[in-house]
């Protein structure tokens, strides 16, 4: 007797158009030189056809703190385009999938130019074009840095020092050192500032979450202190962003970008150059490395940058 086959099994073809695209992805650790610290980041590569909706659902599949989506530039001058989605909503602009797409791109166009030289990276963001530089020094993790596309300025006056550190779970005399108290500032993404005496009282920041959302809503809040876990840090720092659904970041480009506006005017640098080394993450157990940059010209700030490390952990594929 021969076999008939069953009819249920003999499958139509799926119409071409009906079958799911193969995006290609990377998921990358920034701002750091090690693997599995610093603050995580996914990319997916090929993103045209995806409208908004459909991108924040991938970005809260991956449940990361930032998820970057590339598009063809709209100038081909530039390298591409980008839109960036935390979990519930899109960023104009964020400082570590800047760099994290930064070096990405130029370790996957340029990776034989990295060995030489710096290689230019330019990325049209909702902000505006975003320049970067990246490098690879030998025997060392891939650098990449950018120039702020908007300096940072004042955007309103912050919440009572009492209601904010009520609303961190702090005293209001847990606030503060030197000349600096709290400030709110933007370069991108509008960030409460808030100075702590020390190690130990950052440490003991517990957002209250009915409070926080009361004294905050969707702006995030970025704590500091001179006071560090190693030493040639300059800056110790937490964000706290429940509002942007980040309850808590390893490390903030946008937000240190902020801080060089309290800098300015806090600590009044001199003329000339200036490197900040903040680090962040440790109480998360991602240790992360943020370099600021601030060019200082007649006591006012001309240029400032953020830049750091970047690993790439590996590549996977979207079936969508």
């Amino acid at each position: 007797m021969v076999a008939r086959a069953c009819r249920a099994c003999q499958l139509d073809p799926l119409p071409t158009e009906s079958l799911p695209l193969k995006r290609p992805y990377y998921l990358l650790d920034v701002f750091t030189e090690t693997p599995l610290a610093g603050n995580p980041l996914a990319v997916v590569l090929e993103s045209a056809g995806l409208d908004a909706s459909r991108m924040q659902k991938i970005a809260c599949e991956f449940n990361l703190s930032e998820t970057v989506f590339l598009f063809d530039p709209h100038d081909p001058v530039n390298t591409a385009r980008l839109r960036i989605f935390t979990t519930v909503k899109e960023l104009p602009f964020a400082g570590h999938p800047t760099v994290g797409t930064a070096a990405m791109l130029a370790e996957l166009r340029a990776p034989e130019h990295l060995k030489s030289r710096h290689v230019g990276v330019v990325l049209e963001e909702t902000i505006g074009i975003v320049s970067c530089t990246v490098r690879r020094p030998q025997g060392s993790a891939t650098l990449a840095h950018f120039d702020l596309p908007k300096l940072p300025e004042p955007v309103g006056v912050p919440a009572p020092e009492a209601r904010i550190a009520a609303a961190l779970g702090l005293s209001e005399a847990d606030l503060g050192f030197g000349a600096h108290g709290p400030a709110l500032y933007s370069a991108g993404l509008p960030t409460v500032l808030v100075p702590v005496k020390d190690l130990a009282t950052i440490a003991r920041a517990r957002p209250d979450l009915a409070l926080f959302g009361e004294t905050f809503g969707e702006t995030a809040v970025y704590l500091y202190t001179t006071e560090t876990a190693e030493k040639e840090n300059d800056l110790h720092a937490r964000m706290f962003g429940p509002g942007l659904g980040v309850f808590e970041d390893p490390a903030t480009g946008a937000a240190a970008a902020a801080l060089a506006g309290a800098l300015m005017i806090f600590e009044k640098p001199e003329n000339g150059d200036h490197t900040v080394r903040i680090e962040q993450g440790f109480e998360m157990g991602r240790p992360s490395l943020i370099e600021l940059g601030l060019d200082v010209e007649n006591g006012l700030l001309r240029h400032a940058s953020i830049g750091g490390p970047v690993v790439i952990v590996g590549p996977g594929t979207l079936d969508l």
